[in-house]
């Protein structure tokens, strides 16, 4: 077996947006509290890490076995291809199920007090929907990536869940200026599903794969992408403005790449052209959430506990 049909099969280039939530959270933390736990953010990108694995495992897995890759141009599903076997993946999904799980207990037992009981339960239990919520996008019957629910759940985990969790695995608090960081990072991973199934359009619409895309039709969805960026760039807006810090400022630079993608959607006559957006799209959030942790980084000596 090869090692390098499994490496394809985690599509490594979704990792990047999987971690903007956390690297995000990490951000409004330092915010918050002028201060970072390094150990508790590792354990959350690795967990994060399992999971975004994991969806992609049971993503090739789920479209595989329903024969949902049958008409695509690029092989790249190893379960369609049949470079991995639908046994193969099947037990590779319950592996890193496994280890998610593993991994996301021992995070809540570093990030809490044993007397916390009540805070751990409901972050296991947050843990394991995510794990359930990763297989099931395309995998069973009920498979809610097939029936237009995929970008609420994006939205889900990719914002709210990513952004607001890691920041109370970090503070243990809440705080509303997470809400347009979730946004930010949401809508962007929204707006990647969006130009995946814009691409797609006429594959899953063959295969019976009714994305919001399917729905709408490639005309509003190109709007409906337009709003999930104008969204997105106004939530950053309001977290700059906020924090007050003219360094940070800087960390908008990536966000000009977005302006481009945007005229390219706008222009874009060929759907499989889209593929190269999907990158853009990842990258560009990555890298803004990345800068504005860095600057952060190098802030937080000079910023006070009460900066929020």
């Amino acid at each position: 077996m090869k090692v390098i049909y499994w490496i394809k099969a985690a599509r490594l280039r979704t990792l990047p947006l999987a971690f903007s939530s956390i690297f995000m959270g990490a951000s409004l933390s330092i915010l918050e509290e002028n201060n970072i736990s390094l150990t508790i953010l590792s354990l959350t990108l690795l967990t994060t890490l399992l999971l975004q694995i994991l969806s992609n495992f049971a993503n090739d897995y789920g479209d595989g076995i329903k024969g949902t890759d049958l008409n695509r141009e690029k092989q790249d599903r190893m379960v369609q291809s049949g470079h991995i076997s639908k046994y193969q993946m099947l037990v590779a999904i319950i592996t890193v199920s496994i280890f998610a799980f593993i991994s996301g207990l021992i995070l809540l037992l570093m990030a809490f007090n044993k007397n916390e009981l009540l805070i751990i339960s409901g972050f296991l239990i947050l843990g394991i929907i995510a794990i359930i919520s990763a297989i099931k996008y395309t995998v069973g019957k009920s498979a809610y990536g097939y029936k237009g629910f995929g970008d609420l759940f994006v939205f889900i985990f990719f914002g709210l869940v990513g952004v607001i969790g890691s920041f109370y695995l970090l503070t243990h608090s809440f705080h509303w200026l997470t809400i347009p960081g979730a946004i930010f990072t949401g809508f962007l991973s929204c707006a990647v599903l969006n130009t995946n199934n814009m691409r797609d359009f006429i594959i899953d619409k063959k295969a019976g794969k009714n994305t919001i895309v399917v729905y709408l039709g490639i005309s509003r969805s190109k709007i409906y992408h337009y709003s999930l960026i104008i969204g997105a760039l106004i939530a950053y807006l309001t977290l700059l403005t906020y924090a007050s810090q003219p360094l940070l400022w800087f960390s908008f630079l990536p966000l000009f790449f977005i302006i481009k993608n945007i005229y390219n959607v706008y222009k874009n006559e060929i759907l499989s052209d889209l593929d190269n957006q999907l990158k853009l799209i990842s990258l560009t959030c990555f890298f803004t959430c990345v800068a504005f942790l860095t600057l952060l980084f190098y802030l937080m000596p000079s910023l006070s506990s009460q900066a929020l």
